[in-house]
């Protein structure tokens, strides 16, 4: 059996195609989306929850602290989207991303009572890219980014396409200082 040498240093077998289920591609990235935002809130110490009917909003995360100055637990909405036509590791300060303009008029409403933002995950084209496992860790590959689009504007007819800031990587420590923010009265 061939060996492969990961990242981390470890000699694991090399691996074999795997029958993998016939769930439709697009699905399976929104569950992968779902699994990376649950591991960051998790690891931010932030509750989630799934409003039901979602109205256009996924996630409402919410995080308590005795810092906040505007309540003790605030709350942000999440709007998820990903995909793989944008390659993992984008050259640029951004990249391009296109939404229906209902989604962007929800998201780009202000004032708001509740601030939302938008969390874009970038995914290999197969599956068998999106997760590598050893005995000390999970990598989930790629990355989601993030934006808030409270006031922009709508440029298309029936889509716009928006600009993501790769800076902006969606990770406990960003959603840790958005809540900071969203704590002090301010905006994400």
């Amino acid at each position: 059996m061939a060996l492969a040498q990961p990242d981390h240093g470890q000699l694991l077998p090399e691996r074999a195609r795997v029958l993998r289920g016939g769930l439709a591609t697009t699905s399976c990235m929104e569950t992968l989306q779902v699994g990376y935002l649950h591991a960051v809130a998790a690891a931010a110490g932030c509750s989630l929850s799934q409003p039901f009917p979602d109205n256009g909003i996924d996630w409402h995360v919410s995080h308590s602290s005795r810092a906040h100055t505007v309540d003790d637990e605030v709350t942000i909405k999440v709007q998820l989207k990903s995909t793989y036509q944008t390659a993992p590791h984008p050259p640029g300060s951004s990249f391009a991303f296109t939404l229906d303009n209902d989604h962007l008029a929800k998201l780009g409403r202000t004032p708001v009572s509740v601030h939302k933002i938008l969390v874009v995950m970038l995914v290999p084209r197969t599956q068998d890219q999106w997760l590598r496992a050893g005995h000390d860790q999970l990598d989930l590959r790629h990355c989601c980014y993030w934006v808030n689009l409270a006031g922009r504007p709508i440029t298309g007819r029936t889509r716009t396409t928006v600009r993501i800031p790769t800076a902006r990587i969606f990770d406990d420590r960003a959603l840790c200082e958005i809540m900071a923010r969203v704590g002090a009265g301010g905006r994400p």
